[in-house]
């Protein structure tokens, strides 16, 4: 990777000061507690002095499906669709509220109670595997010298402390490259240890010899099967009895861990998967390493994805103070751009954590979960909160990171396509609010929240977006138009004609907010997105003319974006915003962000009344609705407006209440607080520092499109822009100092700054350097 040549007043960001450290264990799982992960599992380690818990599970560990129950139908009522037209008809007259008991009763998805189950029945949850306590017994004496740190730079956890004359280290790490978490306690005398894994779910079979432990267990409610197994060298001695393991006179001891499921996401079974072949490949693969070369392995891995993007505002990444107390300081008016860079690039080390090629994607608390009916079953929310998670794959240099949305994103279409067949008689495929590792395409059980079959479409702007940033014509052709073109089928099926001539989406809800309409805004601007770049996408391949014709002729007559009477952004086709409501979602500025339907530059009328939708719902929110509002000010190019919400988001939860309105902010482990913790709100807030730096959506690289006052001076190195272009910029005082893009040797492009726009052609190296003199 390129980086600047030149550095300001010693602001070329050390990677070794990016660190989350305290001065005392965690007390609390979801607030304190700090996670590792390698994309399979994830775990969050507590840090404790005489017990240590190292919470984990693994991401296919789902309860629900068709395991737990005769009737799961992948939530779909046969025939529903019969009653659409109905629905439609009491729209037309002017009965909303008979049409939404008619949809609610008749439209919506099932579930089935089950047995020992989560709360939303066979629809299932992701599922904690356990716990691992780790018990030191020869210990005793006060505590001297503790701290419990998350080394992001390095993808490391480390506890240190001093008891009783004795210096004790650890060090823990997930490693994807081996499919291993790694746990590691080191003294400098002899001591002893007892370690126990508590599992939740029923025993099949628990062993432990040479040194392997391992439990194959499994779910209550769908007998999905697990195997959970510890590798364990130490120079101490060991016993085993009653399911705990005791090491005697160990001056190390370190605890590899893997963990495997019989699930496969292959419909419409989702089993089959040989859990204990991928567990002997596992331990087959370490045998011949030591330790430190598996962690060799595990930096050198984590590097190649870490190390892509650099950002430095101008201060230290770690100050003297612990984390929690840090955060604390900031909110109460400290200048400390550090943690502002420490929280963008703990959004990505979560990113890498969590997300890898050949595991599932991340859910709603990524690879984090310690319950077995967590909020909202710890699923895929497809309705913002899915999406969301991804936005900082592609513009901070993840795209490898995105690959597990894609495939999951394979196994919904086909009961995608049954659920389109059953719920609206259409072709094509779609997906709902809520969605589970097993096919639940089908609307949620209750309305408005339940009814989005707009998420398919969303998903696949993912798609276009990959493309975009990565130009592989390969994945095009093979996995993204398949998929876009199939989604788009459903909306050209499902559009109807208003009065006016207009396309508009009947039923529909704004996602969580309103009741049932006969054209909500979102709908009309995702159909509009996805149509919009499968016709793009149809000219790069080539392919499909007589599609694209068609696709192109629905585009244009959808009802597009509306401004209201009070000058708003109407979120319905109907005109009834309430300029004094102050709802979380503001699903309406879709086309602004991540749309791109709305911009300043071309539709400055629409933007000015996103504006004023935005200052009517006002600055506060959850902490997904802050990061998405940060997205959209920046789109807006007001980085103080944007930059105001960041610091909202960074806000910590010390002393505030658990209401969902009031609430949000961040927790002292740096996780995003809805509340509760979901990760989507790390992802939306990393997003939007990328996109105040730097912008690409309208086919011009804006290189500072809203810089806040707040960053002076800064480097960011390594984000991506769309067409495959890396751009590293270097700014004083607000303004550019100089900028380096990277791309197709020779190719042409258009870049933006200060609102000067020229044409550049890259050097034969595919490199250009710019300051901004050149847009004077």
């Amino acid at each position: 990777m390129t980086s600047l040549v030149m550095s300001l007043n010693g602001l070329s960001q050390s990677p070794e000061n990016l660190s989350l450290w305290y001065d005392k264990p965690a007390s609390d799982w979801m607030t304190e507690a700090l996670p590792i992960g390698n994309g399979y599992m994830g775990a969050m380690f507590f840090g404790g002095v005489e017990k240590e818990q190292i919470q984990f599970t693994e991401g296919s560990l789902w309860a629900g499906g068709p395991g737990a129950s005769k009737d799961y139908n992948f939530g779909n009522r046969e025939r529903a669709w019969e009653y659409l037209e109905q629905v439609r008809a009491l729209l037309a007259d002017g009965k909303l509220k008979e049409a939404h008991a008619l949809a609610n009763s008749e439209l919506s998805g099932l579930t089935h109670k089950v047995k020992g189950g989560p709360s939303f029945g066979d629809y299932g949850a992701q599922v904690t595997m356990g716990d691992l306590f780790v018990e030191v017994l020869s210990a005793n004496g006060s505590v001297e010298k503790y701290q419990r740190e998350l080394d992001i730079s390095n993808s490391i956890g480390k506890v240190s402390y001093a008891q009783g004359g004795i210096n004790f280290e650890r060090h823990y790490f997930g490693s994807y490259p081996d499919r291993m978490m790694v746990y590691q306690f080191k003294s400098d005398k002899p001591v002893s240890y007892s370690i126990e894994y508590v599992s939740p779910h029923e025993d099949i079979n628990e062993t432990f010899a040479d040194g392997m432990y391992a439990y194959h267990g499994k779910l209550k409610d769908n007998e999905q099967e697990y195997e959970t197994r510890i590798k364990l060298d130490s120079d101490g001695l060991f016993e085993f009895e009653d399911g705990k393991i005791t090491i005697s006179d160990a001056s190390f001891v370190i605890l590899y861990h893997t963990a495997a499921t019989e699930y496969l996401p292959v419909y419409p079974n989702y089993d089959g998967n040989d859990f204990k072949a991928i567990n002997d490949a596992a331990f087959l693969g370490i045998e011949a390493k030591s330790f430190e070369k598996i962690l060799a392995d595990h930096r050198e891995d984590y590097y190649s994805l870490f190390n892509r993007v650099s950002l430095d505002l101008g201060g230290d990444a770690n100050q003297g103070l612990p984390t929690d107390k840090r955060m604390l300081a900031y909110n109460q008016g400290t200048i400390d751009p550090g943690f502002e860079q420490l929280y963008f690039q703990y959004s990505r080390y979560l990113m890498i954590s969590s997300t890898r090629p050949g595991t599932m994607p991340m859910h709603l608390q990524g690879k984090w979960n310690n319950s077995l009916d967590p909020p909202w079953a710890c699923d895929y929310h497809m309705n913002i909160n899915q999406q969301m998670l991804y936005w900082p794959a592609e513009v901070t240099n993840l795209s490898e990171c995105h690959l597990p949305l894609f495939d999951y994103m394979k196994s919904l279409v086909e009961p995608g396509k049954i659920t389109a067949k059953e719920h609206f008689n259409m072709d094509g495929w779609v997906v709902n609010t809520m969605n589970n590792a097993y096919g639940y395409t089908a609307p949620g059980w209750g309305f408005p929240w339940g009814f989005f079959p707009g998420g398919a479409a969303w998903l696949c702007q993912h798609l276009w977006e990959h493309y975009e940033f990565t130009q592989d014509k390969a994945f095009l052709v093979e996995t993204a138009y398949p998929m876009m073109k199939e989604a788009a089928l459903f909306w050209i099926d499902y559009l109807t004609k208003d009065e006016d001539g207009y396309l508009v989406s009947v039923p529909s809800y704004s996602p969580e907010h309103g009741g049932i309409s006969s054209g909500a805004s979102m709908d009309h601007q995702m159909s509009w997105d996805l149509l919009n770049n499968c016709i793009k996408a149809s000219e790069v391949l080539g392919k499909d003319k007589e599609f694209r014709a068609e696709a192109i002729k629905i585009r244009d007559e959808i009802l597009p974006p509306q401004i209201g009477s009070w000058g708003q952004l109407q979120e319905w086709k109907e005109d009834v915003d309430d300029p004094n409501n102050k709802h979380r979602h503001v699903s309406h500025l879709f086309a602004l962000h991540p749309g791109n339907q709305i911009s300043v530059e071309e539709t400055p009328e629409l933007a000015e009344a996103a504006k004023v939708s935005l200052n009517a719902r006002g600055d506060e929110g959850t902490g997904w609705s802050l990061g998405w509002k940060v997205n959209f000010w920046a789109r807006l190019k007001d980085g103080d407006r944007a930059y105001k919400l960041f610091q909202r988001l960074l806000k910590s939860t010390e002393n505030q209440g658990t209401d969902m309105v009031s609430g949000g902010g961040t927790y002292p482990n740096l996780l995003c607080a809805h509340p509760p913790f979901q990760l989507d709100g790390n992802m939306g807030g990393c997003a939007g520092v990328a996109e105040l730096l730097l912008q690409s959506h309208t086919g011009i690289i804006e290189l500072l499109p809203a810089l806040p006052s707040a960053w002076e001076n800064g480097e960011i190195i390594g984000l991506k822009a769309r067409g495959g272009y890396e751009v590293d910029i270097l700014w004083q005082q607000g303004k550019i100092k100089e900028a380096i893009i990277l791309g197709k040797p020779q190719s042409e492009l258009l870049i933006k700054y200060g609102g000067s726009t020229k044409l550049i052609s890259l050097d034969q190296d595919g490199s250009i350097k710019l300051s901004h003199l050149d847009f004077e």
